[in-house]
């Protein structure tokens, strides 16, 4: 048979739960939205200090809990009184065992997959003037943990609890958790009620079907009491509000976002600083940002060192900080914007300027761009114009960043769609996949190659923007985001050879061809199928109805025709 070798400690009491009747375990739900949610405090002896976490038999190393504790309060050079909102990320500890695949990921657009490596923190900080505390302040953060990237609805969800928390603490929080638990899954494509504190939250979860750019969540006619908040996005951010101080660098940032270049934004808050490195990282969509990128990062981080070395050159990473220690720290990284409070001139918010690298080092604090950057595209004078026009006439932030996403998904669609034609293009043809052979290979993906297309196939067919798109291309395919963007490509074409490998294999007559063959052969071909099909289920190959359960049955069908002995065998296997 050589033609077929290349088949190739407890929860609290009262939140314990059993299996329930429909067989899920305890917290499924729950964990599919969050894996858990902390309360961090400040302890006069022990500094922050975690509280409390639901679960409590959620597993968090040490290290994790360290990491947790300093990135959910602000600051001290930030002086956020009152209430504060903003976003971390934190790499999980080695040797962490992997989350389970989520069958949800393969339906969801890749700029909303769940974290594999790393885990989100959404942050509620409060601080307010308490004297019947030693050092005269309430200081408490509530921080809900997840892998799921939903900024807008997590949010939106501690705006409703956190208050709540606040003023009752414990019992509250085990209530949200409960309520949470009964919650559906965050499944692809489906519009969800969410009840949470007597508010009923609907929210649409995102398809990978669905069209780029297409419009919100509109509310359901189901008859709900209470009425929903309807949230027209779980994960969007008012880009509009991020980037209004650098309208004219818009096309820059796209860029150093799209080639992976190591930047750090400094901000006067992690609210500012978070939301900032959030826009940039989503500015590239469709695309997945492949980089690391920490939308609030200190000098406690367990990664300071490795990201503040002078030895090599700095990684490919977007840093959001507010401490200014690291104007000295981050002299020697190419890129740098320096964020203040928003200043006008006039009606128009003042735009910042770029400025040397040198002049950086000498501790200048003003605002400003600090990079040696020369953009390949022009900049899109008719957008900027656009914007500022919109300012003067008050047009709403939200149609100002729907102006904003929209260029921003056009500029990315004009650049990723030649290379998407010229990845299809390497595809084996149909008629060459049979069943008695190995699947052929998908062709190398050729940079020269794809160049000598872009004359007659490049982005000037959607994009009216001028400039040099062959010398971004060069520098792209240097960057993580190609390396990214490839890999999961290819993954995706392979499995798709594999589908129609399996499909072409079912239709074969497979009894008609075992007849003349020996039992080593026929042996060999019940291997190679059953490695095939575990594969297929392992990666939840999409293939036709019934074609593995029909080669299923001919398996056992096989193996029961086959002596005692080597029956034995194969069902021990």
């Amino acid at each position: 048979m050589d033609a077929l070798d290349g088949f190739g400690s407890p929860r609290h009491e009262d939140m314990a739960a059993a299996d329930s009747a429909d067989g899920r375990t305890a917290w499924a739900r729950f964990s599919s939205w969050l894996e858990c949610v902390c309360v961090v405090t400040f302890d006069l002896e022990l500094g922050q200090a975690i509280e409390m976490v639901y679960p409590q038999d959620v597993r968090l190393t040490e290290k994790e809990k360290t990491s947790i504790c300093y990135l959910s309060f602000p600051d001290s050079y930030s002086g956020c009184l009152g209430d504060t909102q903003f976003t971390f990320r934190l790499r999980q500890s080695v040797g962490r065992r992997a989350s389970r695949e989520d069958a949800n990921d393969r339906d969801a657009p890749v700029t909303l997959q769940r974290e594999t490596a790393h885990f989100l923190g959404y942050v509620y900080f409060r601080q307010v003037k308490d004297v019947s505390v030693k050092r005269g302040y309430f200081q408490k953060s509530l921080v809900l943990v997840s892998r799921l990237p939903y900024t807008h609805l997590f949010h939106s969800l501690l705006q409703i609890i956190a208050p709540e928390f606040f003023e009752k603490l414990e019992p509250c929080l085990e209530t949200v958790c409960n309520e949470i638990d009964q919650w559906p899954t965050p499944t692809p494509g489906q519009t969800l009620n969410l009840p949470v504190m007597g508010v009923m939250l609907q929210v649409r979860i995102p398809s990978r079907t669905d069209k780029a750019g297409g419009s919100p969540v509109r509310q359901t006619a189901e008859n709900l009491l209470p009425a929903p908040t309807v949230l027209p996005t779980i994960h969007e951010l008012d880009l509009f509000r991020c980037f209004q101080s650098v309208l004219i660098h818009l096309q820059m940032f796209w860029e150093l976002t799209l080639l992976g270049e190591p930047l750090v934004v400094m901000a006067p808050s992690p609210t500012v600083c978070s939301e900032m490195v959030l826009a940039l990282t989503s500015s590239i969509g469709p695309l997945r940002f492949c980089c690391d990128f920490r939308p609030y990062f200190t000098i406690h981080d367990s990664e300071f060192r490795e990201y503040t070395t002078r030895t090599q050159a700095p990684p490919n990473v977007v840093l959001g900080v507010t401490n200014p220690f690291f104007i000295k720290t981050f002299q020697s990284w190419p890129h740098i914007i320096r964020l203040g409070e928003l200043r006008m001139a006039g009606d128009l918010p003042k735009q910042l300027k770029v400025k040397k690298l040198s002049k950086l080092k000498t501790l200048d604090t003003k605002p400003g761009i600090y990079t040696a950057y020369k953009t390949f595209l022009h900049k899109d004078k008719i957008l900027i114009k656009r914007l500022l026009k919109g300012i003067q006439r008050r047009r709403p932030s939200e149609v100002q960043s729907a102006i904003l996403r929209r260029h921003l998904l056009e500029l990315t669609q004009s650049f990723i769609i030649p290379l998407e034609r010229y990845m299809a293009s390497l595809m084996p043809l149909q008629r060459s996949v049979t069943p008695w052979k190995t699947p052929p290979q998908i062709r190398p993906f050729s940079q020269d190659h794809f160049l000598s297309t872009l004359e007659h196939a490049g982005p000037q067919l959607t994009s009216l923007q001028r400039g040099d798109w062959m010398g971004l291309y060069r520098k792209f395919f240097r960057s993580p985001n190609f390396d990214g963007w490839y890999r999961q490509r290819h993954r995706e074409m392979t499995q798709k050879l594999d589908s129609l490998h399996l499909e072409m294999i079912c239709d074969a007559d497979l009894l008609g061809w075992t007849k003349d063959k020996s039992e080593v052969e026929i042996v060999d071909l019940i291997l190679k199928l059953r490695e095939k099909l575990i594969k297929a289920r392992r990666q939840q190959l999409q293939v036709r109805g019934g074609v593995l359960d029909r080669l299923d049955l001919f398996i056992t069908s096989v193996v029961g025709s086959l002596p005692a002995d080597l029956q034995a065998v194969l069902n021990a296997r």
